[in-house]
């Protein structure tokens, strides 16, 4: 096996860590990519107790799993969003406070950079999130939109994420952007100019999901090899698209996951359309040693039969990259005549 095969927690919250850690291992996986939300890993409580951060750890050897990244998507998505009442929804109290906009993006962004000094004290080198984005709302340009709007929005994120990447560095830590719609990068062209808009700073890169990119018509194989050194965390999640029955386009038509109008939906890994024979030999390319951590979204499939078979398919499709080529033992060597 050339990488760890891990499993996003994400969307397993609502299982106590106690109980998923065993069955993650029996669904054959090599460790977790910690959510920060549920039980499974609390940010405050890291800062505040020693003897929590070693809990979870031993939690975590007890089943034979490691943690590679932890996840606080939620709270990264308060950082730049134009904040309403969703928001309370997925962020802890102490973050949401009285609701009010600006000190609900204040105490996110206090809350991320904490995550990066929890992940530091808990040995993790990534953490994986959202930036949310004060200029989603506009993607769909009417009223028409000018690049000078669209500008103000890039440098919103880039000053709201300065002092968040200072922390970051200071911790030796990475932030890894998931690419993703609603964020502030959300396919190739938004992300040059979101590492623009951090003036190209070293902590600040990318958790690569081809499914976010694939529905979109985003060359995602290109994505990995125009990136590899900022990709510091990959998803393996699958997508479909085209399907559906016509009545609903790209942009959902307010539709639920799971509708079977839907012209995409996302999958069970190997069960959509992401090509992840190109995807992984572009990762061995560019480099890339980290995880391949599963992002189990499938509305039509129980997720212990998809996150179990996704396991699987990860470990049966990864391999180590060559050593040398692989026709070097027809080489001759002239000096002597014989072949090497």
């Amino acid at each position: 096996m050339a990488r760890p095969v891990t499993l996003f927690t994400g969307q397993w919250a609502d299982l106590p860590l106690a109980e998923l850690a065993p069955l993650a291992k029996s669904m054959g996986y090599d460790g977790l990519e910690l959510a920060c939300w549920g039980d499974h890993f609390n940010v405050q409580e890291a800062l505040a107790s020693s003897t929590y951060v070693q809990d979870k750890h031993a939690l975590l050897k007890q089943h034979g799993l490691r943690c590679f990244a932890m996840g606080n998507h939620l709270v990264g998505q308060a950082v730049c969003d134009r904040i309403d009442e969703r928001h309370q929804s997925i962020l802890p109290a102490h973050v949401w406070g009285d609701g009010d906009p600006e000190g609900v993006r204040q105490r996110a962004a206090a809350e991320l950079a904490d995550t990066a000094r929890a992940a530091a004290k808990f040995g993790v080198k990534t953490v994986t999130g959202f930036t949310g984005s004060s200029i989603w709302h506009s993607i769909y340009a009417f009223p028409p939109t000018s690049q000078a709007y669209w500008d103000q929005g890039f440098a919103d994120f880039g000053q709201r994420f300065a002092p968040i990447l200072a922390v970051f560095d200071e911790m030796d830590v990475n932030f890894a952007l998931e690419v993703h719609p609603t964020e502030i990068a959300f396919d190739i062209a938004t992300s040059e100019r979101a590492l623009q808009a951090v003036n190209q700073h070293a902590r600040f890169g990318f958790n690569f999901d081809p499914s976010h990119l694939a529905y979109q018509g985003v060359d995602y194989i290109r994505f990995i090899r125009q990136f590899g050194p900022r990709i510091f965390n990959a998803h393996m999640k699958d997508v479909w698209w085209g399907k559906g029955d016509g009545t609903v386009g790209t942009f959902g038509g307010h539709t639920s996951f799971g509708d079977a109008r839907r012209s995409w939906d996302f999958r069970s890994v190997g069960r959509g359309m992401i090509d992840f024979e190109s995807l992984i030999v572009a990762l061995n390319d560019v480099g890339y040693e980290g995880p391949l951590s599963v992002e189990w979204e499938d509305s039509r499939m129980d997720r212990v039969h998809g996150a179990t078979e996704s396991a699987a398919f990860c470990k049966r499709l990864d391999f180590k990259p060559a050593t040398g080529a692989f026709d070097a033992a027809f080489a001759k060597d002239t000096s002597s005549g014989r072949t090497r």
